[in-house]
C-alpha cells in the first residue's frame, strides 16, 4: 500500500490507483513514518487530474507538515481504534444497514467472488473495510487481467460498493471534535470519489 507521492508525472488512471492506494494505506492503520515523510514532502499539485483535487490536497499536505507522526498515530487509535465500539466505524454495513457483518457484507462479498478475489487470511478486518474498498477499486483500475481490471468493472463496483456509504463516513470523519489530520483525509477522499462519480457518470 505504498503510493507514489510524485503524481504529476503520473499518466490520469496511474495516477487514480495511486490515490486509492494512499487512501486505504491512511485508513487502514496509522501512517508508517516513511509514508509520513513522504507526504510531508509531497508537491501540493492534484495527485490526479482536475483541479477540483488540487486545494484539498493542499489541505492534507498541510496537515501532515503541522502535524507530529505521534499526534496523528494517537489521532487514528482515538477515532477509529480502541476496544469496543470506535467514535468512527470504517465498515460499509455500518453505514448501509446500521449493523456490521449484515447483508451489505454478503452482497460484497459475492461481488468479490465474481471479480475472482478474496480476503487476505492476514486481514482481521471484514471485506467491508473501507481500507479494503480501496484497494479492490485500484486493483480494478491497475490490474493486470483486463477481464476483471476495466472501466465497466470500476463503475459497477464503485456504484454499489464506494458511492453508497463513502460521503458518509467522510462527513462522519471530518465532524468529529478529534479529527485534525484525518479530517484532511475525509475532505480529500471525499472531493476524490465526487470526481470519480462524475467521472463514471460521463461513460453513459
Amino acid at each position: 500500500m505504498q503510493a507514489q507521492l510524485t503524481a504529476s508525472t503520473l499518466d490520469e488512471e496511474t495516477a487514480r490507483a495511486e490515490v486509492y492506494g494512499l487512501l486505504a494505506a491512511l485508513l487502514y492503520t496509522a501512517p508508517s513514518a516513511d509514508l509520513y515523510d513522504r507526504l510531508r514532502v509531497a508537491v501540493t499539485q492534484a495527485p490526479a487530474a482536475g483541479a477540483l483535487l488540487e486545494s484539498p490536497w493542499g489541505e492534507l499536505v498541510a496537515s501532515a507538515r503541522e502535524q507530529s507522526l505521534a499526534a496523528t498515530r494517537s489521532e487514528y487509535d482515538a477515532l477509529f481504534g480502541g476496544v469496543g465500539k470506535p467514535e468512527v466505524y470504517l465498515f460499509g454495513s455500518h453505514y448501509l444497514s446500521g449493523f456490521l457483518n449484515e447483508k451489505p457484507l454478503a452482497a460484497l462479498r459475492a461481488d468479490l467472488a465474481a471479480l475472482g478475489l478474496a480476503r487476505d487470511e492476514a486481514m482481521l478486518d471484514t471485506e467491508d473495510h473501507a481500507a479494503y474498498i480501496c484497494e479492490v477499486m485500484r486493483y480494478l483500475i491497475a490490474g493486470d487481467d483486463v477481464e476483471v481490471a476495466n472501466l465497466t468493472r470500476q463503475r459497477e463496483f464503485f456504484t454499489r460498493h464506494v458511492q453508497p456509504w463513502f460521503p458518509m463516513l467522510c462527513e462522519a470523519v471530518m465532524q468529529h471534535p478529534k479529527a485534525r489530520f484525518y479530517r484532511a483525509v475525509a475532505a480529500f477522499a471525499q472531493a476524490f470519489t465526487g470526481v470519480e462519480a462524475q467521472g463514471f457518470d460521463m461513460l453513459d
